[in-house]
């Protein structure tokens, strides 16, 4: 069995979950037409996260074919955090670490709360909305523009530049979206050299600003260019993942009733509940990382330099490390996922993604117990990240 990642089965972005399973079984290394594989067991991927010696995340050997090297996605994507290692990935990702300080994360639960109110507010008394326009992609764009400290009136292209920027990482694009992709990389950074200059001038508190904090940090240790991509990364990383992650769980909830029903109930279950939902529903299904050294895995031998297509969502529905890995589980412990990835790199946002879902996804339920998934929705049509592009919903 194959699976080839530029030429997918019918069905495939419905429910991919019956061919990785097959991965799993019969070629957990999956040859890919252009010499890459694809890597598909949990037990594979916990380990390559956790080796960053033999396996690492510098993408310029993959990007520069991809999008020519003086494109501005090949600047974006071979700075940003994600595709580094130390030295930038450390930098980078420790000034991450210390604005996503407890104090800050307590300091912006009361105002996700009072945000998703707001929206369930909004939603009161209409008889059918789209959960992701109305809803779940409404979320994340403002608790990272709080974060940033973006002025509310200026944050309306953010969404568009993500989505656009993002979508030029799927294993084949159209000329189309690769004109898209780049536009948006300029138009972005147009629009932080702006919101900086404001900020140095009068700049923010560094213990809840992440920009106030990667630009005082910028001199000795961040270049202007390295600034500019990492904020476009943060920006676009806290979005888009997210938004997915409520409209899965809003759709699992709806396929399995009696999940929905036991969570109505017993309220609380929504901490496990929603890495459940991560697992069951990776927002991020692919990662990748490309070998350092000749290897042999799986009886094959892999040269140096091959890129790896790390299959977070077959990996996290693997039977060797979950029980009943296709039922939905809320009470599920442990849950030793991979939808944050590993190692070094697992995501600096994850207690911030966490409480975005626990809060989204608990007071949805709470004011809307009985809803139901309308007809017409409609997935990203993407490999990489897995979600909704619109999500019917009628609501009582």
């Amino acid at each position: 069995m194959s699976l080839t990642l530029i030429d997918l089965p019918n069905g495939f972005h419905d429910d991919p979950y019956p061919h990785y399973a097959q991965l799993r079984d019969n070629a957990p290394l999956c040859k890919q037409p252009d010499g890459s594989f694809i890597v598909s067991r949990h037990a594979d991927l916990d380990m390559i996260y956790r080796d960053t010696t033999r396996f690492i995340s510098d993408k310029k050997k993959v990007f520069a074919p991809k999008y020519g090297t003086a494109a501005p996605l090949y600047e974006h994507h071979t700075t940003s955090l994600v595709f580094n290692d130390p030295p930038l990935h450390t930098r980078v990702r420790k000034i991450m670490v210390g604005a996503m300080n407890p104090r800050a994360l307590a300091s912006m639960e009361p105002g996700l709360i009072t945000l998703v109110d707001g929206l369930l507010d909004e939603l009161q008394g209409q008889t059918e909305v789209d959960l992701i326009e109305s809803f779940a992609g409404a979320i994340p764009i403002e608790v990272i523009g709080n974060l940033f400290d973006i002025p509310r009136d200026q944050r309306g292209p953010l969404r568009d530049w993500s989505l656009a920027i993002l979508g030029a990482l799927e294993p084949q694009l159209t000329p189309e979206q690769e004109a898209r992709g780049n536009q948006a990389v300029l138009d972005f950074v147009d629009f932080l050299r702006d919101i900086m200059e404001d900020r140095r001038i009068s700049p923010g508190d560094p213990e809840t600003d992440v920009l106030t904090r990667l630009i005082q940090s910028e001199e000795g240790r961040l270049s202007p260019v390295e600034l500019y991509q990492n904020c476009i990364f943060i920006l676009n990383a806290g979005h888009e993942t997210t938004t997915n992650l409520i409209g899965n769980a809003l759709m699992l909830l709806d396929t399995d009733r009696d999940a929905r029903a036991k969570l109505c109930a017993e309220p609380d279950l929504i901490t496990t509940a929603v890495d459940e939902f991560l697992r069951m529903e990776s927002p991020n299904q692919f990662g990748n990382r490309l070998t350092a050294e000749p290897m042999i895995l799986h009886g094959t031998h892999i040269p140096a330099g091959t890129d790896l297509h790390l299959c977070i969502g077959a990996a996290n529905r693997d039977s060797l490390q979950f029980d009943h890995p296709d039922t939905l589980q809320l009470d599920r412990r442990p849950n030793k996922h991979l939808a944050f990835a590993g190692g070094a790199h697992t995501c600096v946002g994850l207690t911030l993604a966490r409480m975005e879902g626990r809060v989204a996804v608990g007071k949805f339920l709470q004011r809307f117990p009985e809803y139901e998934i309308a007809e017409g929705a409609m997935r990203t049509g993407r490999i990489r990240f897995r979600g909704f592009n619109s999500l019917p919903a009628k609501l009582s």
